[in-house]
C-alpha cells in the first residue's frame, strides 16, 4: 500500500502555513535583524516588511503553480515538471537531507531554549532540544492525523502571546513615548553597520520561512486545487499583519537597546513586564507551544522526504521509502530517515556552540537562501509556460519573486561560515548523484526469487 489519504482540509493547511511560519523566527531573530539594521527601529520594520513582501509574492506564484500540480511533495514535484526527472529528484535530495532536517534541528533548539529559560535549568538544554525532536517524530510516526490535529491547536495558542504583546505593547508604547522614542533614536551598542538592509532581509527570511512546507502535504488535502493556493495566500498576508503589530508592540516596551540586550530573551523580557512574573510565566508555556507547532510542521514535511524520492522509484532502496503503513497511513521508513538526519544536524547546530567550527556556521538561515536559488528556476518557468495567465500573474508577480530571491541570496554571501556551508551542500548533492540510479530493481527480483 502506498496512497496516502485525503485526511487534511482548508484550515488545517492554513494552520500548517501559519503554525510553521510563526513560532520561532519572530521570537529568536527580532534582536539579529535589530542589530544588523545598525539599532535603528525602521531600517529594522523596513527589512521585516521587505521579507513579508517577499513571502506573499512567492506564495502567490506558487499558488498559480499548485493549482496544475497535485502529486506528493509540491516544490520538488514542481520543479519535476519543469526541469525533469532528474532535476526534482536533485530538489528532493536537498529538501530530504538539508533543508528539512537543518530546520528540525534548530527548531527543537529554540525550543529547548525557551523551556530552559522557564524551568531555570542551563544543563537541560541539549538534552531537552534532542527529546522534542524525538518526541515529535514519535507523534507524525505513531498518529499523523493527530499531529495534524495539534498543528492546528498549536496555531490557535500560539497566536495569544503575539497577539497581546502586539495590542497591549503597542498601546503602551505610544501612551508613554517609548515607540516614537525608538522609531528617533537608534541603539549605539551596536557596531558601525550593523551588516547592512540585506542581511537583516535575510534574517527576516528565517522567521518567514515555512510556508512551502504545507505543499508537502498536497495529495493528502481535501480539494487540493482548491484548498491548497487560498491556504497559502491567506496563511502568509496573515503572517505579515501579526509579524508587523508584533514587532511594534515590543518597540513600546523596550528600547533598542534593551531588545539587543537581552537578545533571544526579549519577548519573555516583555511580556514579563506587561503582565507581571505569573503571566509572564503563563504566557512563555505560550511561546514554548509556539515554538513546537512550528516544529511539529517542520517534521511533517522531514518525515516525507525519503518518501518523496522513493515514490519517484530513485534513490536507495525505493521499494522500501516508498512504503506507507496500513495502520496508521505514515510514511514509516522515510520518518526514520528524517529523524537521524535531524540528529546529525542536531549536532553540527551544537558545534557552533561547543567552539568547533571556529565560527557560527548558520544552517537556520542558509539552508533557506538556498531554496531561493530553486525559486528562481521556477520563476523563469513560469513565465515560459504559464501563457494562460495575465500578465501580473506571469511576468510581474514572477520578476518581483525573483529580485526579492536574489536580495536574500546576497544576504546570505555575506554570512560567516557561507562557503564551507556551501561545499558541504554540493558533497550532499553529490552524493545524492552517486545514489540516484542503481540495479536495485535486480536485486529485488533476486531476493524475491
Amino acid at each position: 500500500m502506498n496512497n496516502l489519504q485525503k485526511k487534511y482540509g482548508f484550515w488545517t493547511a492554513t494552520a500548517m502555513v501559519v503554525g510553521i511560519v510563526i513560532g520561532s523566527g519572530v521570537f529568536f531573530k527580532a534582536d539579529n535583524v535589530l542589530e544588523a539594521s545598525a539599532g535603528s527601529l525602521p531600517t529594522a520594520l523596513f527589512a521585516w516588511l521587505i521579507g513579508g513582501v517577499i513571502m506573499v509574492v512567492t506564495a502567490y506564484v506558487f499558488s498559480k503553480i499548485a493549482t496544475r500540480i497535485q502529486k506528493v511533495n509540491g516544490v520538488v514535484d514542481y520543479f519535476e515538471q519543469a526541469y525533469g526527472k532528474t532535476a526534482g529528484y536533485l530538489v528532493a535530495w536537498f529538501m530530504t537531507f538539508i533543508y528539512y532536517p537543518t530546520l528540525v534541528a534548530v527548531l527543537a533548539w529554540v525550543s529547548a531554549n525557551y523551556t530552559q529559560g522557564l524551568i531555570g535549568a542551563e544543563s537541560a538544554l541539549w538534552p531537552f532540544a534532542w527529546g522534542y525532536l524525538t518526541a515529535f517524530f514519535l507523534l507524525n510516526y505513531f498518529s499523523p492525523v493527530l499531529a495534524g490535529r495539534w498543528q492546528v491547536t498549536s496555531t490557535v495558542v500560539k497566536l495569544i502571546p503575539l497577539g497581546l504583546v502586539a495590542v497591549v505593547g503597542t498601546i503602551v508604547g505610544l501612551t508613554n513615548g517609548m515607540t516614537v522614542e525608538n522609531f528617533t533614536v537608534a541603539a549605539r551598542t551596536v557596531s558601525h553597520g550593523g551588516g547592512g538592509l540585506a542581511l537583516a532581509t535575510l534574517s527576516t527570511a528565517f522567521a518567514y520561512e515555512g510556508w512551502i512546507i504545507a505543499t508537502v502535504i498536497n495529495a493528502e488535502l481535501k480539494d487540493a486545487k482548491r484548498t491548497l493556493p487560498r491556504a497559502l495566500v491567506v496563511g502568509t498576508i496573515s503572517v505579515v499583519c501579526i509579524y508587523m503589530l508584533y514587532y511594534l508592540g515590543i518597540s513600546g516596551v523596550l528600547t533598542n537597546e534593551q531588545v539587543l540586550a537581552q537578545g533571544d530573551a526579549a519577548p519573555v523580557r516583555v511580556i514579563s513586564i506587561i503582565f507581571g512574573r505569573l503571566g509572564g510565566t503563563l504566557l512563555t508555556v505560550f511561546v514554548i507551544i509556539s515554538c513546537l507547532g512550528t516544529l511539529n510542521g517542520l517534521i511533517m514535511g522531514s518525515a516525507r522526504g525519503m518518501f518523496s524520492i522513493a515514490s519517484r522509484g530513485m534513490g536507495p532502496r525505493p521499494d522500501l521509502f516508498s512504503r506507507v503503513n496500513p495502520v496508521n497511513n505514515c510514511t514509516t521508513h522515510s520518518a526514520v530517515i528524517g529523524y537521524l538526519l535531524s540528529c546529525f544536524w542536531l549536532l553540527v547546530w551544537y558545534g557552533n556552540f561547543a567552539g568547533w567550527w571556529g565560527s557560527f556556521m548558520d544552517i537556520s538561515e542558509l539552508p533557506i537562501a538556498f531554496l531561493y536559488v530553486i525559486y528562481i528556476s521556477l520563476y523563469v518557468w513560469v513565465m515560459k509556460t504559464f501563457t494562460d495567465l495575465g500578465g501580473f500573474s506571469r511576468y510581474a508577480c514572477p520578476c518581483l519573486a525573483g529580485a526579492g530571491s536574489l536580495y536574500i541570496i546576497w544576504g546570505a554571501i555575506q554570512k560567516d561560515m557561507f562557503l564551507h556551508f556551501l561545499v558541504l551542500s554540493l558533497l550532499i548533492l553529490v552524493a545524492g548523484v552517486w545514489l540516484m540510479h542503481g540495479k536495485r530493481p535486480q536485486n529485488r527480483r533476486r531476493v524475491q526469487a
